[in-house]
């Protein structure tokens, strides 16, 4: 028997690919998947793209309470994701070294790496959650597809 929450993203996935599949533009690709996240899946309080502009990591496309512009170089959830290239869940967004608290009501937290066909990291997909530990491996996998409907 097929989980739910593997169930739901196998067909946000499908609705995903339908719609971004009509658009060759980087941004509004972004705010759609955005937007199918943030209504879709249960204790997404904030998804959001962050993009690495001249070595600055800044806020993009996303939904969900107000967003730090700029994350500071080397800190942070995100920034392990670009460093490491992987993709990082966090249980307990508290407990994290050097976490950045945009919105102190985030418990934790989903980074993904975006990266381009010749594998060069542009940005990250961050999910924050108002529960703690609520991404697992289930969202690690699916989420990773979702981002690689970027390309």
């Amino acid at each position: 028997m097929i989980d739910r929450k593997i169930s739901r993203y196998q067909r946000l996935i499908k609705q995903i690919s339908e719609l971004v599949m009509k658009c060759d533009d980087l941004q509004s690709r972004m705010a759609t998947i955005n937007a199918v996240l943030y209504h879709k899946m249960d204790g997404f309080f904030w998804v959001g793209f962050y993009i690495l502009k001249n070595g600055k990591l800044l806020v993009g496309p996303y939904q969900g309470p107000l967003a730090c512009l700029e994350l500071p170089s080397g800190r942070g959830v995100c920034w392990t994701g670009i460093n490491t290239g992987e993709a990082v869940v966090v249980p307990d967004v508290h407990k994290f070294p050097g976490h950045i608290a945009c919105d102190s009501r985030s418990k934790s937290e989903i980074v993904l790496p975006l990266k381009t066909g010749t594998g060069k990291i542009y940005g990250v997909l961050d999910v924050d959650s108002n529960f703690a530990n609520h991404f697992d491996e289930t969202d690690k996998i699916y989420l990773e597809k979702i981002v690689r409907l970027l390309d």
